[in-house]
C-alpha cells in the first residue's frame, strides 16, 4: 500500500481507514503504515529528549476497535527495531497513556494511543505523548513529513539498533488506583472512608469502548451501585449506539437508563475516554453547555475568578453563568480541544489564571491535571461533588439551578464545492462581517472580540438570539450555530441562507 502519510494528519492527530468494509473507503493505515509513523515519532521524541533510542521508554495502548490489534503489532515493532523498551499496555484509555509519563512506575518517555475516537468502525488512528502532553499539529506534520520522505527516498536517520524489549502493564490498574485513591481522598466520607460512595446509584455508559473499567474498577470498589450501567463491554463494531457523548441516541439512551434504574446520575463516555459528559436524576443531559458550566462549577470556590477558555459556539447564557453565578471569567476562543487547551495555557504563562480549558464536546483539561483532556478524570470530580453533596442531601442538578438554556439551538452545515473551498470559505466570512454592518440599524451586529468566524447578534421585535458561521477545522464545510431566547431560530437562519445564496460553490438547502 503506498500511503499518503501527510493526508493521514487530523488537527493534532493521525486518523485513516484501517478496514475495508465502508462502500468507497479503501484502507490507508495499515500496519507498514504504523511502523513508518512510529519510527518518525521515535526520531521526533530521541530529538526532543536528546536521548538515543535504545534510551527511550515508550508504551502503548489502545481502544476497542477492531483494528487495534494489527496496527499495536506494526507499531511495537517500529519501536523494537529502534532498541525503545515498550511497555505494553492493552486496552487503555487515552488520558491513561499520557499518565504513563507521570505515574512513578513508568516515567515513560512518550506514549502511543491507538484510536479514532468517536469515528465508525472502520476508521483507526494514533495521538502521541511526551511528558509535556500531546503533540501538537507542527509536531504531527514532522512526523507524516518524516515519513514521506523516508517512503519516497529511502531516507534512514535513525540506525537500526538491537530488537528492543516488550513487556505487559495494566496501566489501567494503576490509573484506577490513582483515581480511587483520589475519590476516598477528597470525599472524606466520616461513616465509610473506604467506600465513600455507599448509596449512591451510578449508571455508565461506555459505548462499547474502553471506558468499561470506570464501573467495574473505580466505581464499584468505592460502593457504588453500577448495576444499572451499560455497554461496558469493549466491541468494536459499536453495535448499540456511537460511543459519543455528543450523539443524541447516546445521550437518549443514558438518560433513559438513568431514569428506569433510578439512578442517582449517570456519566458516559467516547470511545477513548478522553470525553465525558453526564446526565442528572431527573434524565436531563449534561452536556454541551452544560458540561462546561459544571466542570466550571467544580473548581468555582477553590480557584474565583479564573478564567475558563471555551470553543466558540457556547451560548451567551453559560457567559452569564460562568461570570454572574459563579465569578469566573469566560473566554470564548476556538474550536478544537488542542486550541482551548493550548490557550489557556498561554493566559497562565503570561500571568493570567485559567484552572479549566472545555469544548462544549466533552474535552475538559484542568489545570490541577497536566491540563490533559481526561473524561474519566472530569467523572471523578463530578463524583466527588456528587459523594459530597450526598452527605448534606442534595443531588449534583444543584449546581446547574442558575444555568440559562436557550429556548432553540440549532447547527447546520453548509459544504462548499471546489478545491479552493478555503478561499471561498475566507471570502463568505469577510464579506458576512460587512453584510451585517449594512444592517446595524435592523438589530444585527457584529460581536468583537471573537476568535474563530463571524458571530452575530440578533435584537430585534420577538427575537432574540445569535449565530456563529466558521469554517470547518478540516472539511470544506461551513457550520453554523444558531441559539434563540426569543423567537425561531428559523428566522436567523433564513437570513443567513438568503445571504449564503450569493455564492455558486456553497450548497444552501
Amino acid at each position: 500500500m503506498a500511503t499518503n502519510f501527510k493526508k493521514l494528519q487530523n488537527g493534532s492527530d493521525i486518523r485513516g481507514v484501517a478496514l475495508e468494509g465502508i462502500a468507497g473507503e479503501h484502507v490507508n493505515l495499515d500496519p507498514e503504515a504504523a511502523w513508518t509513523l512510529t519510527m518518525g515519532f521515535v526520531h521526533w521524541l530521541s530529538d526532543k529528549t536528546g536521548k538515543r533510542p535504545e534510551e527511550l521508554t515508550v508504551s502503548i495502548g489502545h481502544d476497542s476497535r477492531l483494528s487495534a490489534g494489527q496496527l499495536k503489532e506494526g507499531a511495537i515493532t517500529g519501536l523494537t527495531d529502534l532498541g525503545v523498551r515498550v511497555y505494553d499496555c492493552g486496552l487503555a484509555s487515552t488520558p491513561a497513556m499520557f499518565m504513563s509519563t507521570v505515574f512513578e512506575e513508568y516515567q515513560c518517555d512518550g506514549a502511543i494511543m491507538i484510536t479514532a475516537s468517536h469515528l465508525p468502525f472502520n476508521r483507526n488512528g494514533f495521538k502521541y505523548f511526551d511528558k509535556d502532553g500531546g503533540l501538537n499539529k507542527a509536531d504531527i506534520a514532522w512526523i507524516t513529513e518524516w515519513a514521506e520522505h523516508r517512503t519516497m527516498y529511502g531516507v534512514e536517520t535513525l540506525e537500526m539498533h538491537p530488537e528492543g524489549t516488550v513487556e505487559s502493564r495494566d496501566l489501567i490498574g494503576t490509573y484506577s488506583d490513582y483515581l480511587r485513591a483520589k475519590i476516598i481522598r477528597e470525599v472524606a466520607h466520616p461513616d465509610h472512608p473506604e467506600q465513600p460512595l455507599k448509596g449512591l446509584k451510578i449508571v455508565v455508559d461506555a459505548g462499547n469502548g474502553a471506558g468499561g473499567f470506570y464501573a467495574s474498577r473505580i466505581l464499584e470498589p468505592l460502593g457504588a451501585d453500577v448495576s444499572g450501567s451499560q455497554f461496558l463491554e469493549p466491541d468494536g463494531t459499536f453495535p448499540n449506539h456511537q460511543p459519543n457523548p455528543e450523539n443524541k441516541e447516546a445521550m437518549a439512551s443514558i438518560s433513559s437508563k438513568v431514569l428506569s434504574t433510578g439512578a442517582d446520575f449517570g456519566l458516559i463516555f467516547d470511545t477513548d475516554v478522553d470525553r465525558s459528559s453526564a446526565v442528572d436524576r431527573t434524565g436531563k443531559e449534561i452536556s454541551r453547555n452544560a458540561i462546561v458550566a459544571m466542570a466550571a462549577a467544580l473548581i468555582a470556590k477553590e480557584h474565583p475568578g479564573t478564567t475558563v477558555v471555551t470553543d466558540s459556539i457556547t451560548s451567551d447564557q453559560l457567559t452569564v453563568y460562568l461570570e454572574e453565578c459563579l465569578g469566573l471569567k469566560h473566554l470564548r476562543f476556538k474550536r478544537g480541544y488542542k486550541n482551548v487547551i493550548n490557550k489557556s495555557m498561554e493566559l497562565n504563562a503570561a500571568g493570567i489564571d485559567s484552572q479549566l480549558a472545555i469544548e462544549t464536546s466533552g474535552h475538559a483539561a484542568y489545570k490541577e491535571n497536566y491540563f490533559l483532556d481526561d473524561g474519566a478524570y472530569l467523572a471523578t470530580k463530578i463524583v466527588i461533588k456528587a459523594a459530597q453533596l450526598a452527605q448534606q442531601g442534595a443531588t449534583i442538578d444543584v449546581l446547574l439551578s442558575s444555568l440559562e438554556e436557550p429556548k432553540e439551538a440549532v447547527e447546520v452545515r453548509f459544504p462548499i464545492e471546489g478545491e479552493n473551498f478555503g478561499e471561498v470559505g475566507a471570502k463568505v466570512l469577510d464579506e458576512l462581517k460587512a453584510w451585517a454592518e449594512e444592517r446595524a440599524d435592523m438589530g444585527v451586529s457584529v460581536v468583537e472580540p471573537n476568535y474563530e468566524g463571524v458571530r452575530l447578534n440578533f435584537r430585534m421585535e420577538g427575537l432574540s438570539g445569535w449565530c456563529l458561521l466558521r469554517k470547518s477545522l478540516h472539511d470544506p464545510i461551513l457550520p453554523l450555530n444558531v441559539e434563540v431566547t426569543e423567537g425561531e431560530c428559523a428566522v436567523i437562519l433564513e437570513e443567513i441562507k438568503a445571504f449564503l445564496r450569493r455564492y455558486e460553490q456553497v450548497v444552501v438547502k
